[in-house]
């Protein structure tokens, strides 16, 4: 991820300085990025605090990476579509320059780099859990999942380091650090990663289909994970292409066609980060109940609860009632009221 490659105007100067390629998509994509992140964002931000519920409740090492992926997502959405594309792309509209930018930048591919790699993590946990069940409960638990993905965090900053200088390796005539940047990138992103998600995927669908158990289901989590890993395969290969393309056939300057290509792909690359809440809606029964739980927490404070035992201030009290006196009003004839006038409540 960058500020350069994905943004609504790519600025890519010609080797002699000569001018940038202009976006050709128009004002849509900036709308778009503002509804995903419109969206985005509050949904993130609810299906963190759902996992959060359950990963404390339930002490299971899937929700911890579910929780740690929705927070890289909700990292991905503030670097990459706020500060990428809607600040600097479409308000700025100009070269921001200096050390600033480029810390950004870094920040931008440690967030992309957390969110893919904390899916792999998800995936090995699955596997180890379906294929080594006995091992599994050995080295699955709460502390050593909290570690194992700071260290993805931490090793993913590491990663993210070497792209401070992104944005100095767009040429029209690719150099040789374009070229290992560019290919760093696209197996850090995608080509890494989605051989993991082929193989063990693979491997846990062919364990649960001849585990000589045939009423052996697909269990919500391991379902979440393929569903996770299937969608980020699909909507990553575009943009992993048009890269790899533009590196080698055509450059924007010279096809406006790939230009169109690559802002639709980063597009439907951004995708990624505000899927994950519908699918473990649709999903999952306990993050549907968990979810509404939450919103059901979030309404009560605003809700006044009734009295249950009047008011608290002594002086807002009723005075003691005198022996033989009602509070009621009695519309009784003075004849019968004489008569019941023996030291007892009224009825």
């Amino acid at each position: 991820m960058n500020t350069t490659d994905l943004t609504l105007t790519i600025k890519t100067k010609d080797y002699d300085g000569g001018s940038r390629s202009t976006c050709v998509a128009g004002i849509g994509p900036l709308i778009y990025y503002c509804i995903l992140l419109g969206l985005g964002l509050p949904v993130n931000t609810l299906t963190a605090i759902a996992l959060s519920r359950l990963a404390t409740r339930t002490q299971k090492s899937s929700y911890w990476y579910l929780l740690a992926l929705t927070a890289s997502d909700i990292l991905t959405q503030v670097f990459i579509v706020f500060v990428g594309f809607i600040v600097q792309a479409a308000i700025l509209t100009r070269d921001v320059q200096g050390a600033f930018v480029h810390t950004i930048n870094v920040l931008q591919f440690t967030a992309n780099h957390a969110s893919i790699w904390v899916t792999v993590l998800l995936t090995i946990d699955r596997y180890v859990a379906i294929c080594r069940p006995l091992h599994y409960r050995a080295v699955s638990y709460p502390e050593r999942t909290q570690k194992i993905i700071g260290v993805v965090f931490a090793v993913s900053l590491a990663t993210g380091i070497p792209f401070y200088w992104w944005l100095d390796v767009w040429h029209e005539a690719p150099t040789t650090m374009d070229k290992v940047l560019k290919w760093l990138h696209c197996f850090i992103i995608y080509f890494i990663p989605c051989g993991i998600f082929l193989v063990t995927n693979s491997v846990i669908i062919y364990k649960l289909k001849h585990s000589g158990r045939p009423n052996r289901r697909l269990s919500k989590t391991t379902a979440i994970l393929l569903a996770i890993t299937t969608v980020f395969i699909v909507l990553w290969a575009p943009r992993t292409i048009l890269m790899i393309y533009h590196l080698y056939v055509a450059s924007f300057s010279q096809d406006w066609r790939v230009h169109l290509a690559i802002d639709v792909a980063n597009m439907v690359a951004m995708l990624n980060t505000s899927l994950n809440f519908f699918l473990y809606s649709f999903v999952s029964k306990t993050f549907r109940r968990t979810v509404w739980e939450v919103l059901i927490s979030c309404r009560l404070p605003c809700t006044p609860s009734p009295r249950k035992n009047g008011p608290s201030d002594p002086a807002l009290k009723p005075l003691r009632v005198l022996h033989g006196t009602s509070l009621k009003e009695d519309y009784r004839p003075r004849a019968e009221r004489s008569h019941s006038a023996t030291g007892h409540w009224i009825p």
